[in-house]
This record gives structure tokens, sequence and C-alpha cells, in this order.
């Protein structure tokens, strides 16, 4: 099983044993208010699901990473990313919002940034953000990502077209 690790956080592949924080997570409005309207539970649990499949350097789903604390293994959230075409890859990470604003964002990120640059030769990384996601916006920027536009009316959310900021990241630009 992948296993990644920084001064505080273990990251580990996602387990069965993860299903109730992962829905949790999910369910929760502050979590999903800018990531996705409300799902029932069969749903988030597909999701998980295809997350579970054994992940190896040049699978092409999801790479889902449980963050947990260090010392005493509380869930903190997930990252990871998923493989695209000409050596790219989407990132993305959730956080129990008990743990907004510390950091734990950005030290997951840069962490799996390291990872999908040096073990999985990534040429570069990309990111997707609901325009007034002003939380990912700020770790994605502190992890070397750089605006790259706006997609204007991109996503359906809330009864409305939203627009999404996308961030890059080069691997020649990863510090």
């Amino acid at each position: 099983m992948l296993s990644l690790s920084t001064p505080r956080l273990n990251l580990t592949q996602i387990s069965e044993q993860d299903w109730s924080s992962f829905l949790r997570l999910q369910q929760d409005p502050v979590v999903m208010r800018y990531v996705s309207d409300n799902r029932k539970e069969a749903e988030i649990r597909q999701i998980f699901n295809s997350r579970l499949v054994r992940w190896e350097l040049h699978s092409r789903h999801w790479l889902c990473l449980a963050m947990r604390d260090k010392h005493d293994g509380t869930l903190i959230g997930f990252t990871g990313f998923v493989r695209g075409d000409d050596d790219m890859a989407e990132v993305g990470f959730i956080l129990d919002p008990l743990f907004h604003g510390q950091g734990y964002g950005y030290e997951s990120l840069h962490t799996v940034c390291r990872f999908a640059f040096e073990k999985c030769a990534m040429r570069k990384l990309t990111a997707t953000v609901t325009v007034g996601n002003i939380g990912s916006k700020k770790v994605l920027e502190k992890a070397g990502f750089q605006p790259e536009g706006i997609l204007r009316e991109n996503y359906f959310l809330g009864g409305i077209w939203q627009d999404d900021w996308i961030f890059g990241l080069l691997r020649g630009e990863f510090q």
C-alpha cells in the first residue's frame, strides 16, 4: 500500500476502514460547498469504491490518500491526483473543517506534488477550483500553482452555472 509522510501527517491509500470518514466529509455542507451538490449515500459509495482499486504508478484512476495526524491518527481529510494524458495529472483535496487554516492542505499537497513529479514523472499538475473557494485557491498558490484562466459557466452547482479557476504547476516550477 502506498504511503507518504510529511512532518505532521501520514498519507496512505484509502481502505475500507475510511468509508465512514469519507462519507461524513462528502455529506458535510461546508466541505462540499464548492465541490458538489448533495449526493445520495449510494453515489458516494460508488465514488469511494472507485478509489479503493489498487493504485500503481501508471494507473488512470484516482490515487486517493487519507491524511492522518502522525501522533494520534486523527483523520484530517483526503488528497490525491488522477493521471490524464501527456504526463499531466489533476490534483484534489478535501479537509475536515476542524482542520481548515492550519497548513494541512498545503503540507499534504506539497508532498503529493513531489511524489507526482519525482516518482510518477508528471510534467504538469492542474487543479480546477470553483470561483469563490478562496481557501483552496490559497493552498494551491502557496504550493506554487499558477492561475491559468477562468472557465466561464463551467460547472453546475447550487442550481446555477459556476465559473472555475484553472491552476497549473510545471515540474520545473516545483520547489
